[in-house]
């Protein structure tokens, strides 16, 4: 019999401390596994190639809702978000299973819905459906992906190799995810409050479309690979900038600085924000979900890249004694915190 002994609430721990603490007595024995858990994607050799695996599960209620998501969009986006994460390790996603827990509320027309988005990710991004399981829920939908992508022994990029003097870039814009679904969120209460009323998301077509069916940057791994640039270190932007150059600088044991006037925010994102009463620059850091890659590379490849318009440099990696900041337009000095998605907060 187990002891009763005192309970531990898992947001104490949060995501990366539960899986921490759940597998820290899981040593690897395959000569095969290159690595684990601890990025990305998982790394296993397969003979001159590299098998990049990563599983990410969405739940009703939690990832998302159905109220304002549709299964369309759903299903793509489930797709999307495990590219990213080989994308993140400069591989090339190549097959996807896909598993779903289903409640007796949904007819097959609606998990139709559902697989059409996953075709079209699949298509668009040239990936073999292979496998999955399907089986009953009684909490609502569950939708879990696993993706298999393929790189050689010298493109696969980690979050642990950063190094002191690198720049710091990142792609596309950050915070349209998370404002997207903020005035999703808002159009629901008032909905709610009077079904009478429409939606109002004229004008708002971008955040949205960043919230509901966000793109993997295929086409970054693509114009790095063009321009003979190997990324020191990468991550995907899933949790917020903050959450992601942390997790590279911790896992590199280095620092950084940050610089709030380079960190890219569209104009609709920046305008919405203020509407809301919400700083940019935190949608930025702590939003999340906006599957950018944020990357690493020698300040002997600025060149190749500084004139490129969806790669903003904003910051380079300092020394660890230096710390982890963010120097503001004002030029003030703010130590970077992660505040973004928790798994398993209240």
């Amino acid at each position: 019999m187990f002891e009763n002994t005192e309970k531990t609430n898992l947001q104490e721990l949060g995501e990366f401390g539960l899986i921490s603490h759940l597998t820290k007595n899981f040593p690897l024995k395959r000569e095969s596994t290159n690595k684990g858990i601890g990025d990305d994607a998982a790394v296993l050799d397969a003979g001159g190639k590299k098998i990049l695996v990563s599983t990410d599960m969405l739940l009703e209620g939690i990832h998302f809702d159905l109220a304002y998501t549709p299964l369309k969009h759903l299903g793509y986006k489930a797709i999307q978000v495990n590219l990213s994460d080989i994308y993140a390790m400069n591989g090339i996603p190549e097959q996807v299973t896909v598993s779903i827990g289903l409640s007796s509320k949904f007819p097959l027309e609606a998990i139709e819905e559902l697989y059409e988005g996953i075709y079209v990710a699949c298509e668009k991004y040239n990936v073999d459906l292979v496998g999955g399981d399907t089986t009953s829920s009684k909490q609502g939908l569950v939708i879990s992906v696993t993706v298999l992508g393929y790189a050689d022994e010298k493109d696969v990029t980690y979050r642990n190799t950063a190094e002191e003097g690198d720049l710091i870039c990142v792609s596309g814009d950050l915070g349209g995810a998370y404002m997207g679904l903020q005035l999703l969120e808002r159009e629901k209460i008032v909905f709610l409050e009077n079904p009478q009323i429409q939606p109002d998301l004229e004008g708002k077509d971008y955040i949205v479309e960043r919230q509901l069916k966000p793109e993997a940057r295929r086409d970054v791994i693509d114009l790095l690979k063009s321009r003979d640039i190997k990324p020191t270190s990468m991550i995907d932007v899933s949790d917020g900038l903050a959450s992601e150059v942390l997790h590279i600088c911790k896992q590199s044991d280095k620092g950084c600085n940050l610089y709030e006037e380079k960190i890219p925010i569209d104009p609709m994102t920046y305008e919405t924000a203020r509407e809301f009463g919400i700083d940019p620059t935190v949608c930025a850091l702590s939003g999340g979900e906006d599957y950018e890659l944020l990357f690493t590379i020698k300040q002997a490849d600025y060149d190749k890249i500084k004139h490129d318009v969806d790669v903003s440099i904003i910051g380079y990696i300092t020394e660890p004694a230096a710390g982890y900041n963010l120097v503001s337009k004002s030029g003030q000095v703010h130590t970077i915190t992660a505040q973004g998605w928790n798994a398993f907060k209240g």
